[in-house]
């Protein structure tokens, strides 16, 4: 790629092998990604800021269709209300614009759950930081790339 993503750079940085896919056009749904992917929706991670008070956000990482489980969420984070981080929001603590978010290539550190099922399939893909773009790896490789993260259930 001659000009890599955000998120390419810092996977190149740490040594995280990848591959960057472009869609010919606009993306309209999970499935119509997925398949010009070559995936099945469930190889798809979604990144899903939450704001949790003032200025506190956290990032959860999703497979594709699953549905988050708010009341586990909440209960996880010792939270009473939480709300999904507006557009604003998102693009000013990670950078990225809806549909390119992913936990690489962060302005600042934040914190990230990660729902188990992202690890099932062998080959997984996520935001690039550029919408239209998406980085391809190995489910291995992304665990070894997001390091000290945590891991708990919070699909329905």
């Amino acid at each position: 790629m001659d000009n890599p993503t955000p998120v390419s750079r810092a996977l190149t940085q740490i040594n995280i092998p990848h591959r960057a896919f472009c869609h010919p056009g606009p993306i309209r749904s999970l499935e119509q990604a997925a398949a010009e992917r070559g995936q099945q929706p469930e190889q798809i991670i979604r990144s899903i800021l939450f704001r949790l008070a003032a200025d506190s956000f956290v990032m959860v990482l999703m497979a594709g269709p699953q549905q988050i489980d708010w009341k586990a969420l909440r209960r996880y984070l010792g939270e009473k209300r939480l709300t999904m981080a507006s557009e604003e929001e998102m693009l000013r603590i990670t950078g990225y614009q809806r549909g390119a978010v992913a936990p690489f290539g962060l302005p600042t550190p934040l914190r990230i759950l990660a729902d188990p099922g992202i690890f099932v399939p062998e080959e997984v893909s996520l935001g690039s930081g550029v919408r239209g773009t998406t980085i391809i790896l190995r489910s291995a490789d992304l665990q070894k790339a997001l390091g000290a993260l945590e891991i708990i259930k919070l699909g329905k």
